[in-house]
């Protein structure tokens, strides 16, 4: 795996690229210079959790012939300053389902096995963090 970080500005506006030239722009705080032109990069470990996460639940989910019609992630988190650094504490993803035929019983299992067996952001998350969940199926 390789991500390229370019700087675009005189301050701290980023852009990172993966391999397949894909880009994601990252902006620190106006404190340091940021002009909000894209995520801090905390923000994308937290954004990270829940995009790993909401695609092992849909792959888990589709094997068992539970097909959401759509699916919210609202990701919080909160962090705790150790020496000049801050790491999560704790996080929680609130899974928010629709569709007409999911069973509450295999959509729990499916997150389940995201956050505590699939998920590589979770599980690297949890060396520092609580991680817990939630879900609704509207």
């Amino acid at each position: 795996m390789k991500i390229t970080i370019e700087r675009l500005n005189d301050a701290v506006h980023m852009e990172a690229s993966n391999e397949e030239g894909v880009t994601l722009q990252m902006d620190g705080t106006e404190a340091i210079g940021g002009i909000n032109g894209g995520f801090r990069p905390m923000q994308m470990l937290l954004a990270a959790a829940g995009g790993c996460s909401a695609i092992d639940v849909i792959s888990i989910l589709n094997k068992q012939k539970q097909n959401p019609d759509s699916l919210k992630i609202e990701a919080t988190g909160e962090r705790v300053d150790v020496e000049t650094w801050s790491e999560f504490r704790s996080v929680h993803l609130h899974f928010v389902f629709s569709g007409s035929h999911l069973e509450e019983k295999k959509v729990a299992r499916a997150i389940d096995l995201s956050l505590n067996k699939y998920c590589s952001v979770s599980k690297t998350l949890e060396k520092t963090a609580t991680i817990t969940s939630s879900f609704e199926i509207k």
